[in-house]
């Protein structure tokens, strides 16, 4: 149960402040009546504003089809469109708001996971559940034979860090050598691109296909559009 005020800011609608006139105003019904006290307790999945339920009322968790050119950021970088500018306005006003589940560069497409819930975020990204997130590329020139050896070794590290990447499995594309896939447990910064940096096969176009469960094909959004997701998928995910 959450105080009226306290619901229309949790969810997006107006400030704990302008929740008074909201209720005045008749906006806010609880089982087809009308909450007039903001200190009144009410229950969020019974409750109408403007005449539809509140959205999402046990938390987001979402997935994107992240468009190339769009950042990850909360606030426009160099003009750069944002990837929270393709979805619901309400979202970014949510308390606490929506953020993505790891970053995806600018230059980068593919799937994204977003949620209002801190403790998935963590869950999700932290190194100890080791979850394989599959990144497609395409390299400007082909990527030796002995790369995939090195990246199954877990002996390769990356300019400027102490420690090597975790194994990563690499599957080249036998008919392409500039092209395959590279399954990862780990997410550092620009990872894929300075692994094959290293192996001399810079990148030239990345996609993350996969993360987890979720294949991105099966998902069937085209860039820019997002869908709700159920959480219990990733449950048993180690």
């Amino acid at each position: 149960m959450l105080r009226a005020d306290a619901l229309l800011s949790r969810f997006g609608y107006c400030s704990r402040r302008e929740a008074a006139a909201w209720l005045r105003a008749g906006r806010v019904l609880l089982d087809q009546s009308p909450v007039t006290s903001p200190s009144a307790k009410v229950d969020p999945a019974r409750v109408l504003v403007d005449g539809q339920p509140v959205p999402f009322v046990h938390g987001i968790f979402a997935a994107l089809h992240k468009p190339l050119g769009y950042t990850c950021s909360h606030t426009s970088e160099n003009g750069s469109p944002t990837i929270y500018e393709l979805l619901p306005a309400q979202w970014e006003s949510r308390t606490p708001a929506v953020q993505s589940i790891g970053r995806l560069d600018k230059e980068t497409s593919g799937l994204l996971l977003l949620s209002d819930d801190g403790a998935l975020v963590h869950a999700l990204t932290s190194p100890k559940r080791h979850i394989e997130k599959v990144y497609e590329y395409r390299t400007a020139s082909p990527v030796p034979s002995e790369a995939a050896a090195l990246f199954a070794a877990g002996s390769l590290t990356l300019n400027g860090e102490k420690s090597p990447c975790l194994p990563a499995t690499l599957e080249p594309d036998a008919s392409d050598p500039c092209h395959g896939l590279l399954r990862l447990h780990e997410g550092r910064y620009h990872q894929v691109r300075r692994m094959l940096a290293a192996v001399g096969a810079p990148v030239v176009e990345l996609t993350r296909v996969a993360i987890g469960p979720l294949q991105l094909a099966s998902l069937s959004l085209k860039p820019g559009e997002w869908i709700p997701i159920n959480p219990q998928r990733f449950t048993d995910v180690s």
